[in-house]
């Protein structure tokens, strides 16, 4: 259901097995080789990326811009999760002085560093899962950003938030924006209302095979030939502890009704302002 984000859209989607989610960095390597056949995606969208970037435009919604503030006494933001670089460029033209962006995709990595080229940007870019970050970039970031869609596809929440925390400087912050667990409890009835799903809030990781179309257009592969994902919608709850267990004091947590993936569309746009369809925090190293 959430791994795609609409499980109408899906040949294959399931509960992950009790072996699969006790399997961390085997959820991972396969989301990474999932993710690696989604790039292809992302290359058709590089010249749409770079006709933005070189005109100084950027790609972040208005609730990320005001999140972030002026970036401009920003001497280097890290982008978790970067995947193709645009959102990551876009801290740079925001202002960030530079700019390194994570990701473990061998071929987003390679697409970033295109982008990158293309732009002219004082970027870098590390290919490595969250959990295991290189630690010469350890207390380098003085802001840290997970954009929308990211945090999902992390398996060990525990494990991202030490990771956060260990490339913060002194006083650095953290900010986050993605979508809203509660999402998955309502979906359109049709006629521009809600209907409520028979999502388990609590019902932990799935496995799914296959894009959205909202979500990633479609792939050369077939859906029943791609690689099997493994994506979780944390609870709130649970987010917020691991960030507090790291040692990163929470400055604001905030719930939007923004509906960022487009998966509301059939929703009126007043009853879509009803819910909370994404959320923010902002945090800082102590």
């Amino acid at each position: 259901m959430l791994a795609a984000m609409n499980p109408d859209d899906l040949d294959d989607v399931r509960p992950a097995t009790p072996a699969e989610a006790a399997d961390v960095a085997a959820m991972h390597a396969a989301n990474l080789l999932a993710w690696d056949e989604a790039a292809e995606d992302y290359e058709r969208r590089l010249p749409g990326s770079i006709k933005l970037l070189t005109s100084g435009g950027h790609s972040l919604l208005p609730v990320e811009t005001a999140l972030l503030g002026d970036l401009h006494a920003c001497a280097l933001a890290v982008h978790l999760q970067c995947a193709g670089g645009e959102d990551t460029l876009s801290l740079w033209r925001l202002g960030a002085a530079a700019v390194v962006g994570v990701d473990f995709s061998p071929r987003m990595i390679a697409l970033a560093k295109q982008l990158t080229v293309a732009v002219g940007a004082p970027a870098s870019w590390v290919q490595a899962d969250v959990r295991t970050l290189p630690a010469s970039m350890d207390g380098t970031a003085d802001i840290v950003f997970s954009g929308r869609g990211s945090v999902m596809w992390v398996q060990d929440l525990d494990g991202w938030a030490a990771g956060i925390a260990r490339l913060l400087a002194p006083g650095g912050r953290f900010v986050m924006f993605d979508g809203h667990p509660a999402e998955w409890l309502f979906d359109g009835d049709g006629e521009g209302g809600w209907l409520l799903t028979d999502y388990d809030y609590f019902g932990g990781t799935e496995a799914s095979r296959g894009w959205a179309p909202a979500y990633i257009e479609s792939l050369s592969i077939p859906d029943g030939e791609q690689h099997w994902k493994f994506a979780r919608a944390w609870t709130l709850g649970e987010v917020i502890t691991a960030l507090a267990g790291a040692d990163l004091r929470l400055l604001r947590v905030t719930e939007h009704p923004v509906d960022w993936w487009r998966g509301h569309r059939d929703v009126a746009p007043a009853e879509r302002g009803r819910l909370p369809l994404s959320f923010s925090i902002e945090a800082v190293r102590r």
